[in-house]
């Protein structure tokens, strides 16, 4: 049996940019007809770009199924696959494919409250789950460009500290977490950022705080350390021409590894 995940195709009908590393994307259309939300907060999906192969993952902002309308909230990077596709200017009517949802915020039953920490990248889940939280909620965000407190509301809200990211493709939220005061009782840990720091959270979760594993939910969604770089060369043309020519995606692949090491 298949495994692989169903894939939607899907129309750009928006995009905006909401702050200098930050751009919201609207998407609509008959194909995300078989779209279904998870439900799950810090859901997920994949997005493939026209003329690219590989898909990129991006929270889901909001969906609105009566609308058939998704919202991802990009966060954009000097060079990169889906940064240099919003960023161009004429991505709005165009069709890109999005993969089913998928989501991992589990908040136990019981949980009395609710601490979430991230970066930009984190920002639209955390977002989305201060939204929908029912119990008393303290988020710590790390920004690049200051604050951004129309972005972050829900009834649950009861603190909420906007913390300057300490240089481009650097956190550090690790030291952050270290002097939480955490709350009385048991509650639920959620965070999501540079990959690095959420190795060294998870060790002081584990070895110092001695949380149970359902207490908390630590991800890494990106690298840092090693600079992107640009493509030596740009995918989009050699996938358009294959796809006119009838070719196969593997056929184009091997277009394309040929053409970098022409």
């Amino acid at each position: 049996m298949s495994t692989r995940a169903a894939t939607y195709e899907a129309e750009v009908t928006a995009c905006t940019r909401l702050t200098p590393h930050l751009t919201r994307l609207e998407l609509g259309g008959e194909g995300l007809a078989g779209f279904a939300s998870t439900g799950v907060p810090d859901e997920w999906v994949g997005l493939v770009v026209p003329g690219q192969f590989q898909s990129r993952y991006y929270t889901v902002r909001t969906w609105d199924d009566a609308a058939r309308r998704l919202v991802l909230d990009i966060v954009v990077h000097d060079v990169g696959l889906v940064t240099e596709w919003v960023t161009r200017g004429d991505c709005v009517g165009q069709t890109c494919v999005v993969t089913e949802p998928k989501g991992s915020f589990a908040m136990p039953d019981g949980a009395g409250w609710l601490l979430l920490v991230g970066d930009l990248t984190a920002l639209p889940a955390m977002a989305r789950i201060a939204e929908t939280s029912t119990v008393p909620t303290r988020v710590w965000a790390e920004v690049p460009d200051g604050p951004m407190p129309d972005y972050l509301a829900g009834d649950g809200l009861d603190g909420l500290t906007w913390l300057e990211q300490p240089g481009e493709s650097r956190s550090s939220l690790a030291e952050v977490v270290e002097t939480i005061a955490w709350p009385e009782g048991e509650g639920y840990f959620w965070m999501a950022g540079e990959s690095a720091q959420m190795r060294a959270i998870r060790k002081h979760l584990m070895r110092e705080r001695r949380l149970a594993s359902e207490a908390y939910d630590v991800m890494g969604y990106w690298r840092g350390g090693a600079q992107r770089q640009p493509r030596a060369v740009d995918p989009g043309p050699i996938w358009r021409a294959g796809k006119a020519a009838g070719h196969s995606d593997e056929q184009i692949w091997a277009d394309y590894d040929r053409a970098q090491n022409a």
